[in-house]
């Protein structure tokens, strides 16, 4: 997993691979075994599922989308993780009728609350799927950095809407996704029953480098990485971060 944190691509989650590790390390010890049962709701084709499989791992994947299931099947063959990675046909909505309450030591939540109708009843959802102590992982648009791209690619009217919109769109709300600041992720979560710990700011600046700079620059990919995690924790940096990254815990 190493060599996929340096690739150009896998900056952009540097951080978060990171955090999650650590955590994943922590909770382990708190659960007293080294194989955690993972639920990635919304998990796609297994960006974050493959790897943890990986690490040794039960996953599950829950999307919708039978292409994107299938694509993680052809992935997690692969890379010879099969038997530790299922993928079920649901949503967030319908998450209790095909995952068990109370079965996840760990879930993730990553994209998810920008495109689904009720975003408090997705996290409730989530919430109910962990175990006692479960932790989970969520991954979320911010806002205010969707008025600051708009602004600096000269868009100033998008810019002003977003700013003025209550879920951070410049355009139709059924073409869009949501976007949230940090206080609305916090109330979420908190009324999902879940206790916030963590906070960090993702893609402080690896979306506003040039691509050529970081070609071009012997160790600037590396560099970036650096910056990002020491910027990550730092609330006036996470304010304009392109994602917020929150984990919380079920008591």
């Amino acid at each position: 997993m190493a060599d996929r944190l340096r690739s150009r691509g896998s900056v952009r989650t540097a951080v978060v691979w990171q955090v999650l590790r650590d955590a994943l390390a922590e909770r382990a010890k708190t659960a007293g075994r080294d194989t955690l049962d993972i639920l990635d709701a919304g998990g796609g084709t297994g960006g974050f599922a493959v790897p943890l499989a990986e690490l040794g791992h039960r996953v599950t994947v829950v999307d919708p989308s039978p292409d994107a299931l299938a694509a993680l099947e052809r992935r997690a063959a692969e890379t010879s993780v099969t038997e530790r990675i299922r993928g079920l046909q649901g949503d967030v909505a319908g998450l209790l009728e095909v995952v068990e309450r109370g079965s996840a030591d760990v879930a993730l939540c990553h994209g998810v609350l920008e495109f689904v109708d009720d975003p408090a009843e997705a996290l409730r959802n989530v919430a109910s799927a962990l175990r006692a102590e479960g932790m989970v992982s969520i991954l979320a648009a911010n806002r205010n950095a969707a008025v600051l791209n708009r602004a600096i690619t000269g868009h100033f009217a998008e810019a002003r809407r977003a700013l003025d919109d209550p879920h951070g769109r410049w355009g139709a709300a059924d073409l869009m996704p949501r976007r949230f600041v940090l206080d609305e992720l916090v109330d979420l979560v908190r009324q999902a029953g879940l206790v916030v710990g963590q906070v960090h700011g993702i893609r402080v600046f690896s979306d506003l480098v040039p691509g050529t700079l970081l070609d071009a620059e012997p160790g600037a990919l590396d560099e970036l990485v650096a910056l990002e995690a020491a910027a990550a924790e730092r609330p006036a940096f996470q304010a304009f971060a392109s994602q917020l990254h929150l984990l919380a815990t079920r008591g």
